[in-house]
């Protein structure tokens, strides 16, 4: 077959497409958050063996009521101690500033009063690409309200001179620096979710520094027979997997 140059540039964007995606296919089936949510939630964590959060290990029932561990403290949001939420742990804005609904607006995102607004609201209701990015159930784990709201957008880094202002829960931030530490167990998980998101998504980078960090605690907190069986269902669901969770669990034979 012959190539015309129109042919040859196409393949060169499809294949650069591919490249800086990684070859990993992001989420193309689901783009309600909401909907996301209500996976989670009658799909993914139905067995009480894995009710828990994600970073407190904190159980919950089937309704999202969580019992806060044992020595757990909350001075702050304490009503969003209360119940589970679903935690981006990349932060969506993290990846929404990439957008130019979310940083400039559009002409679509204007409110009943005629006045013009932009971020999260005008991304999620212009861009499918960012709804399906922020309804990507392998960036989505249960959290107690009030750690989800401590982490906010923060990047992840380490803060060994941090203490946590939870308690028994290590979860350390900082808002003036703008960082977060999840506790040693969860790091793992945090890691291979955010592998995952730069290799799906093009827009989303991770600094060298970042990735170092992220690919130390690959190694460092390995999966769990949980979080392979997790990445099996997203899959039956959502329709692909995280490779970065897949390649250790068969290793494992999980």
């Amino acid at each position: 077959m012959k190539l015309t140059k129109l042919t040859l540039t196409a393949l060169a964007v499809l294949c650069g497409s591919q490249a800086m995606a990684g070859g990993i296919a992001g989420n193309t089936h689901n783009d309600s958050f909401n909907k996301a949510k209500k996976i989670m939630q009658r799909q993914i964590y139905t067995q009480p063996a894995n009710m828990k959060t994600l970073y407190c290990d904190a159980q919950f029932d089937s309704r999202k009521n969580i019992s806060l561990p044992s020595g757990f403290v909350n001075e702050k949001w304490k009503k969003r101690a209360l119940r589970w939420e679903a935690e981006h742990i990349v932060p969506m804005e993290n990846i929404g500033r990439s957008f130019k609904e979310w940083r400039d607006g559009s002409p679509d995102c204007v409110d009943s009063k005629g006045k013009s607004f932009k971020g999260r609201n005008c991304a999620s209701k212009v861009s499918k690409t960012y709804r399906y990015i922020q309804a990507d159930l392998h960036n989505l784990s249960p959290a107690i309200g009030s750690v989800n709201a401590a982490h906010s957008n923060y990047r992840w880094a380490m803060m060994p001179d941090a203490k946590s202002v939870f308690g028994s829960c290590d979860f350390r931030y900082d808002s003036k620096k703008r960082i977060a530490q999840p506790p040693a167990n969860s790091r793992g998980e945090v890691a291979r979710a955010s592998l995952y998101m730069e290799a799906a998504y093009p827009m989303y980078r991770l600094s060298s520094q970042q990735k170092k960090m992220m690919q130390a605690w690959d190694k460092q907190d390995p999966v769990t027979a949980w979080e392979c069986q997790r990445n099996k269902k997203i899959k039956a669901i959502q329709g692909n997997d995280n490779p970065f969770v897949s390649k250790q669990c068969a290793a494992k034979g999980m």
